[in-house]
């Protein structure tokens, strides 16, 4: 018998006797309280770097956050930080009105499909509302997301969101729902984030034809509420000026510092509640800080292992083979993307490699480093991505291809393109019905050029994204097209 049958006859029998159930469970023993790691032990150096390893791991996607929220908020006002990244004071949102730019730093993989917000705040503090504009038949969505890097809530286009006002708020936020508000979000830290992404045509009149929308999407503390719908000119929002742009390194910023990792983690152990089981991992991790703040000792051996766990655990996220799973020619897809909950190993890979993906019913992404003989991508070489007739990615929303050079970023060349697809409308199709992309350092010829992703001459990445996929991109079914190196 198993064990659910087992507690059930068990259950019948009480009544039979009649005994009530709610006695029975009353006689139970009391549960003994959970042993905690003792103070004041002497750790052996193994044992401190053993938990110290895992704590960097575990923790390093949310120092990540607290750091990008520290520096984003610093913002004045909502604007464009050196006139490229999108930034606000905290508890409001700063938007862009045209693609990312190759000058941006702030996160790897951008996408120049979507025009993107970005906002931080502290919701417990200072609950948001969240204004959104009737998109009409375009793609939207606002991707929130806590601590954690997890999604939390619901607003877009694949949830059939109502246009109108949403309050954000954090998970010991007390209060009632305002008048004029849809709905209320529950994030479950405090600490989080958004942006909002808004698909638009790589046309003139597209970019035109979206401002209006563009410029309703505002975010604002609750005190500022009045129920009527507010407007920023985006587009003539005053530049913040950048004071670390000559620090620029040709890579991301660098969110994580090994040598101050352990000096904050502490403070994500108080901001973040454990999930359901974590609850020992908390407390290994805040006997060995508790340890490192009464013996010098053991805190030069935390900052030695976390360089070291920096290179040898962190720097191989980057590497596409290392995430998620294999998608057929050469290709990895994400796995658990932006709901990661217990899967450590997929969340601190994204926080390395492309943070801030979507959830996988919103968009799935497929990327590589190799060509399908299995050689690393090189810019010095030419390329071809065929995409059979009808085999393209199958979505409701859109598709695309990109390109990032070494540093899973744009390179800036003459034509401003970095990603073919759903938004070019003067892709060439073959006599057949397929669809080549070609990818190489000199065009392939005039009358292919709108199909060209030019390529910088150093180790690149290609990356599909398909967002609001159908079916076939759900189940896995979907295989992502051969990549034919030509010369």
């Amino acid at each position: 018998m198993n064990s659910a049958l087992k507690t059930l006859s068990a259950a019948l029998m009480l009544v039979s006797v009649g005994i009530p159930l709610a006695h029975a469970e009353d006689s139970a023993p009391p549960a003994k309280p959970i042993t905690l790691p003792a103070s004041g032990v002497q750790m052996p150096e193994e044992y401190v770097k053993a938990i110290a390893r895992t704590a960097y791991l575990w923790g390093w996607p949310m120092v990540n956050q607290l750091n990008r929220s520290q520096t984003i908020t610093k913002a004045p006002h909502p604007g464009l930080l050196g006139g490229i990244l999108p930034v606000a004071p905290r508890g409001h949102l700063g938007m862009l009105h045209n693609y990312i730019t190759p000058d941006e730093t702030f996160v790897t993989c951008p996408n120049q499909d979507v025009v993107y917000g970005l906002g931080f705040f502290s919701l417990d503090e200072e609950p948001v509302i969240a204004q959104v504009p009737d998109f009409s038949e375009r793609f939207w969505v606002y991707a929130m997301y806590d601590q954690r890097t997890d999604q939390f809530g619901e607003l877009g286009k694949p949830y059939g969101t109502k246009p109108g006002f949403y309050l954000l708020v954090g998970p010991n936020w007390k209060g009632e729902k305002p008048e004029g508000v849809e709905a209320v979000i529950r994030s479950p830290t405090a600490l989080n984030n958004i942006i909002p992404r808004i698909f638009m045509d790589d046309t003139d009149e597209d970019r035109a034809a979206i401002q209006e929308k563009l410029n309703q999407v505002v975010f604002y503390p609750l005190k500022d509420f009045d129920g009527k719908m507010k407007t920023i000119d985006w587009k003539n929002t005053p530049d913040i000026p950048n004071p670390n742009a000559a620090k620029a390194s040709g890579g991301e910023t660098r969110w994580v510092i090994p040598e101050k990792f352990f000096d904050q983690l502490p403070q994500v152990l108080e901001m973040v509640p454990p999930q359901p089981g974590e609850e020992a991992l908390y407390a290994q991790f805040k006997a060995l800080v508790d340890a490192a703040a009464k013996d010098p000792a053991v805190k030069k051996l935390l900052v030695d292992t976390a360089v070291k766990a920096e290179k040898e655990l962190i720097e191989p996220f980057f590497q596409w083979k290392h995430n998620g799973t294999p998608a057929g020619n050469g290709w990895t897809r994400s796995a658990n993307n932006a709901q990661f909950g217990y899967d450590y190993f997929n969340r601190t890979a994204t926080a390395k490699s492309n943070m801030f993906e979507n959830r996988p019913n919103e968009t799935q992404y497929f990327y590589t480093d190799f060509d399908n003989g299995g050689a690393p991508l090189n810019g010095s070489h030419s390329y071809e991505v065929t995409f059979a007739k009808g085999e393209e990615p199958p979505v409701q929303g859109f598709w695309s291809l990109t390109l990032y050079n070494q540093h899973h970023l744009f390179s800036a060349n003459k034509l401003n393109r970095y990603s073919l697809g759903t938004k070019n409308k003067d892709l060439k199709r073959n006599a057949d019905g397929s669809l080549t992309l070609y990818v190489g350092p000199t065009s392939p010829g005039q009358d292919k050029e709108s199909n060209w992703l030019p390529s910088p001459k150093e180790p690149i990445s290609l990356y599909i994204r398909s967002y609001w996929g159908k079916e076939p991109i759900l189940d896995g079914s979907w295989k992502p097209p051969v990549i034919k190196k030509v010369h």
